[in-house]
């Protein structure tokens, strides 16, 4: 009886150790990080301790026989168990993964380098006769989804109205340029881009139109410069909800797994739901030193993993083509709280659209409108954000004629999106 209690304490305390390895393996690996080690040097060691821990549990799980041959076979299965896992685990974590190739550039593509120290591509639909002084500017979602091609082709269609049409990537999506520092991404520099936009084009104010995370760029724009808007559409807006500080130049908090539809970290699951150890590593160092991510696993090889988790997440609506933007993508630029005092104070027109099938809630529609005085909800039956429904409420509001207003606080029936 003593002799199969000693047994099983081995084996539980063998599996302990066992499940700790890659544990401690992640923490080395962090730690190698911190101190400025490069990627192979880091990943290495981590590798080296999760292999070490990793044979001590194995030790500990099988038990040493009496008979000398027993104790030679112990070894041999021990050994070849090991070699077996730290193989795979090692190729498995210092393989780059299937990463997407650059973008092909679209149709009248264009780069503008901003004074910011930002280049961003953008294609410019022009009239042929400039009726409207206040250009329209799209800003699209994700952060990090852009779709610069599909985009252009639907707001392009206000040119025919007399305006001058930008659709642009920014910084980190699409087509536009990456940064070799993650942490240089943030909703301050995003805004500080959409000024330099502005003084680029040479206008003194901006139409926006925004989806999702566009509109909490819109509302920071509004609220840095009130008096460089002539009128800003939100459709489908990201909440206003506090979500920790200011996304700064500064600052760095990767998302995790969220409920509102948005680029997911997460994840550290490959394609058939199993764990992935070089999602592993990249998860761990995003939490500890985004630079040493970066370095690890580039821009287009996140991107690809970004994208299956986009593909794999629910959608209420059906999704539409994106282009990635991984980095950009986990800097969780939620607006902060901060913003709804500025927000009171803002008079410049704004209309909120919410769809019938939506991939942000109602009560962000809802924030924004009480935040917004000047807002007015307009609520987009059948349509999508690429029909003819939505372009004639843009038309519209754009040109000053009257948009139907929806009152309600709560979704009207046949809503399909969150509550």
């Amino acid at each position: 009886m003593a002799t199969f209690a000693r047994l099983t304490g081995r084996a539980v305390a063998g599996a302990g150790v066992l499940a700790l390895s890659p544990v401690l393996g992640l923490a080395t690996l962090a730690g190698m990080a911190m101190v400025g080690a490069e990627p192979t040097a880091f990943a290495v060691t981590g590798l080296a301790v999760f292999a070490s821990v990793f044979f001590l549990g194995l030790l500990l799980c099988v038990p040493r026989p009496r008979v000398a041959w027993g104790r030679w076979l112990r070894a041999a299965v021990i050994l070849g168990v090991e070699a077996t896992v730290v193989w795979h685990v090692s190729v498995a974590t210092l393989r780059p993964a299937p990463s997407h190739a650059p973008p092909a550039p679209v149709a009248g593509q264009r780069e503008w380098r901003l004074p910011t120290g930002s280049v961003l591509a953008y294609v410019r639909l022009a009239p042929k006769r400039v009726t409207r002084p206040d250009p329209v500017v799209f800003l699209h979602g994700g952060p990090g989804v852009a779709d610069l091609a599909a985009s252009s082709a639907f707001f392009g269609k206000l040119a025919a109205d007399g305006y001058q049409v930008y659709v642009y990537d920014q910084l980190g999506a699409g087509r536009s340029a990456r940064l070799r520092d993650p942490r240089g991404y943030g909703l301050t520099r995003d805004v500080a881009d959409l000024e330099a936009i502005r003084q680029a084009v040479g206008v003194k104010r901006l139409n926006l139109i925004a989806q999702d995370y566009g509109a909490q760029l819109a509302a920071a724009y509004l609220t840095a410069h009130p008096d460089r808007v002539a009128r800003a559409v939100l459709s489908s807006p990201a909440g206003l909800f506090p979500a920790g500080p200011s996304r700064g130049a500064s600052a760095w908090e990767p998302q995790g797994r969220e409920a509102d539809g948005k680029v997911e970290v997460a994840a550290v699951f490959g394609r058939d739901g199993t764990p992935d150890p070089r999602l592993l590593a990249v998860s761990t160092l995003l939490r500890v030193d985004p630079r040493a991510a970066h370095a690890f696993a580039g821009d287009r090889e996140l991107d690809a993993y970004l994208d299956l988790v986009r593909e794999g997440a629910p959608h209420p609506c059906p999704a539409a083509a994106t282009g990635s933007g991984g980095y950009v993508g986990l800097t969780g630029r939620a607006a902060p709280g901060s913003l709804r005092p500025s927000l009171a104070m803002v008079t410049v027109p704004v209309l909120i659209v919410k769809g019938q099938c939506d991939e942000q809630s109602w009560a962000s529609a809802m924030d924004y409108r009480r935040a917004l005085p000047s807002a007015r909800l307009a609520y987009l039956g059948g349509g999508t954000y690429q029909s003819e429904a939505y372009l004639g409420l843009l038309r519209a509001f754009l040109s000053g004629r009257a948009v139907p207003a929806y009152e309600g606080q709560g979704p009207p029936p046949g809503y399909r999106g969150p509550a």
